[in-house]
């Protein structure tokens, strides 16, 4: 089903509901597009992240402890 026909086929059911369920739906519709924001916002966030160089620098930085330091393992 292509994105027109499911927005056509919504708005169709949604002119059949009372005002009250057809605030229902847009409600939900808003919190759809609101959660979906903040993916698209966490994953670019993440890529700049990816893509930094701001922390390099601790890649040059010897290691302070190795695993002959630890007094006792979990596993």
């Amino acid at each position: 089903m292509t994105r027109q026909a499911i927005i056509e086929r919504t708005v169709k059911v949604i002119n059949q509901l009372p005002e009250e369920k057809a605030s229902e739906i847009a409600d939900f519709a808003d919190f759809i597009i609101k959660r979906y924001d903040e993916q698209l916002l966490t994953d670019n966030i993440q890529q700049l992240v990816i893509e930094s160089t701001a922390f390099s620098f601790l890649n040059d930085e010897e290691d302070l402890y190795t695993l002959t330091d630890l007094k006792e393992r979990y596993k």
